[in-house]
């Protein structure tokens, strides 16, 4: 009996594709001890070839596969992952660096909070006055000194102000520490992040 062309291929086809993809689980400590990240490191139930199949390196410590590109990897070696818990990144370490206990090492995206942008100094905030006259430390390597000027502008603690040096007529940047204080050189910008993370006042106790 003669089989028809496309009787053939379908023949052909059927040989030639996986068998019916079985279905595996994420291991909750994906861990090489080689640097060839195979299958069976990454999911339980992958046995045989599959098993075996290399789909990354691992250079470092720590290796990062995205679950969707590890999905389709699985699929071609004939394994399903349904991938329930939506994650989108799976990490795999060296054995040697894997975290005591079996804590998962899988990821999610993490989103980092932004920063809400400063608010316009007001009275209630107002540390320094235009036209405040102000006493500016300068302190670097031990050395302390001090002048007096006036103010410029309106500033907050830990925001930037301008002071007018009326003996030499310069006007010298500078950052508020408090009423009537300011602060110029390398200890401004050291005081001027600590105000950024709230810790103004223990900032200026340590510039005095």
């Amino acid at each position: 009996m003669k089989t028809s062309p496309l009787l053939l291929a379908l023949i052909v086809t059927a040989a030639a594709a996986p068998a019916l993809a079985g279905p595996v689980t994420l291991k909750a400590n994906p861990v090489d001890d080689d640097g060839r990240v195979t299958l069976g490191d990454i999911f339980d139930g992958a046995t045989g070839a599959a098993a075996g199949t290399v789909i990354g390196t691992r250079a470092g410590p720590s290796v990062i596969f995205e679950a969707g590109a590890l999905q389709a990897q699985a699929l071609r070696a004939g394994l399903r992952w349904d991938n329930a818990a939506g994650l989108s990144r799976v990490v795999v370490r060296a054995a040697s660096a894997a975290p005591a206990g079996g804590e998962p090492v899988t990821m999610t995206p993490v989103v980092t909070p932004t920063r809400a942008p400063a608010a316009r100094t007001t009275a209630a905030t107002r540390a320094i006055s235009r036209n405040d006259m102000v006493r500016v430390e300068f302190i670097s390597g031990g050395v302390k000194l001090t002048i007096t000027g006036r103010a410029l502008r309106n500033a907050a603690v830990g925001e930037p102000v301008p002071i007018l040096n009326l003996q030499s007529g310069r006007t010298i940047d500078a950052v508020a520490m408090g009423p009537g204080r300011a602060v110029t050189g390398p200890a401004a910008q050291t005081f001027r992040d600590a105000a950024d993370r709230a810790d103004a006042p223990l900032a200026a106790q340590h510039i005095r």
